[in-house]
């Protein structure tokens, strides 16, 4: 059995925090096996260099290379997130379409596709990762890769008429059909891949629901990925977590928390959550003085326009619902627009009556599935979930909601501030029930049986 290689934008070298599941989950993978992660060092240089830095931890290597500036700036900042990102997040109306970009993107791929090839070995397995590297199969094919070769789309994928949006679809959708294995969140992401090789290609579903095209076989099935729930509920029951729960209990009192804990983001549907929850006060005057919204917004790409844009809307909107009806010792929304530990953040999950995640639009939402396994099974709190969350699929005891409906986000907060105790304890079981079964261990062991699957034949 030969090692396992995992390509990604980002690492988790040896130095930097393995913050998360996927990340875990990933090195619990590459320690089982023996193997490689291949990615960018974060680091820019003012020149290209062609060289790799490597790192050695264990049974693993770690083979880093660096960005040119000019790399960042269009492969990262322009193509991935100003063209990819806003299409799969089905936002044509945001997308920048630059040649330049498209230009350097393809460079990209091509210059780290060529650097991880001079590493692999004939029996090694690869999995490549997310959005940044669509085009990373191909290159290893170019230069005579023939091994197994999986991808996985952490967003979602965009319904075929969004994504012909693109100009480069055609040459996007070439390079994915490289591989053999490609994962994605949900069952409707894998639904508009087929249509769209099928419309645009010509592709051929077969009945065991792969598809030819370009003379291979292709194999596209939903890996919903999940976290590791054990270890949200330590991070619950922890010290980090009761020092953050006290301090806003402190400032709170006995009113009911309403929580929402996002990264910056305009397919998070902050906006419209803001909107919601002054709806509720505008609607509820009962409610004004018992109810509180911690939205916790960190930054993120703040050199993109439209995300510039989205933290000056947060501001206004926030700042009119606390205008209208803060108080001498109440203040309705408290937004923080930065980060915290997960510790902190369980802490918070376990104090707040209602969980609000009401992303437009989302590959999975890891957020809901936290929420839900740092509960107190006695006295759970309430999951409010936007239907267009990948997680909403297998989630359907959550408070489902359409995110640009503000009035009935509204009413689906008065409901879960209403509901009874019998009603969330029966609703959270079943919830819990589905993240404990689909975690994240269970995500990976699916992908890599699948991709070895792939091997055997």
């Amino acid at each position: 059995m030969g090692r396992l290689i995992v390509a990604s934008n980002r690492t988790a070298a040896p130095g930097e925090e393995r913050a998360g599941g996927l990340a875990v989950a990933l090195w619990d993978a590459l320690t089982e096996r023996g193997g490689l992660w291949f990615g960018w060092s974060g680091e820019t240089v003012e020149r290209e260099t062609r060289g790799l830095r490597i790192v050695t931890e264990g049974n693993v290597e770690f083979a880093l290379a660096d960005l040119t500036a000019a790399e960042l700036a269009g492969y990262y900042l322009g193509y991935a997130n100003r063209a990819l990102w806003p299409v799969f997040h089905y936002r044509i109306d945001l997308a920048r379409f630059v040649d330049e970009d498209w230009d350097c993107y393809a460079t990209v791929n091509r210059r780290f596709g060529r650097l991880l090839h001079q590493l692999l070995r004939r029996d090694d397995i690869v999995w490549v990762h997310d959005y940044h590297f669509l085009l990373l199969g191909q290159e290893l094919r170019n230069n005579g890769w023939q091994g197994p070769l999986g991808f996985f789309l952490h967003i979602p994928f965009p319904p075929a008429e969004v994504f012909a949006a693109l100009p480069q679809h055609q040459r996007i959708a070439r390079g994915l059909a490289d591989f053999d294995l490609l994962g994605f969140q949900t069952e409707r992401d894998v639904g508009n891949f087929h249509r769209y090789m099928v419309e645009q290609h010509g592709a051929e579903l077969l009945p065991d629901g792969r598809l030819k095209a370009y003379g291979r076989i292709i194999r596209a099935e939903a890996f919903p990925i999940g976290i590791d729930p054990a270890e949200m509920r330590r991070f619950s029951e922890g010290e980090e977590a009761r020092t953050a729960a006290d301090r806003v209990r402190r400032m709170i009192g006995d009113r009911a928390l309403v929580i929402g804990a996002d990264r910056m983001d305009y397919s998070k549907g902050l906006p419209q959550r803001i909107q919601a929850f002054g709806r509720l006060l505008d609607e509820h005057d009962e409610l004004r003085g018992r109810v509180n919204l911690l939205q916790v917004a960190p930054p993120s790409r703040e050199t993109v326009g439209a995300y510039r844009d989205l933290r000056e809307e947060m501001d206004r909107l926030a700042g009119r619902v606390n205008g209208d009806y803060s108080d001498l010792d109440w203040t309705p929304i408290r937004y923080l627009a930065r980060g915290y530990s997960r510790e902190v953040l369980a802490g918070l999950y376990q104090l707040a009556r209602v969980g609000l995640v009401t992303p437009l639009r989302d590959g999975m939402n890891l957020v809901a599935k936290e929420y839900v396994a740092s509960q107190v099974p006695e006295d759970p709190g309430v999951l409010i979930l936007s239907e267009f969350a990948g997680a909403a699929e297998r989630m359907p005891s959550a408070l489902l909601v359409n995110p640009h409906d503000v009035g009935g986000v509204a009413d689906a907060i008065l409901r879960a501030l209403r509901m009874s105790r019998e009603e969330r304890v029966e609703r959270w079981q079943a919830l819990d029930e589905e993240v404990r079964r689909n975690d994240v261990a269970t995500w990976r062991r699916n992908f890599l049986d699948a991709l070895r699957d792939v091997e055997m034949a």
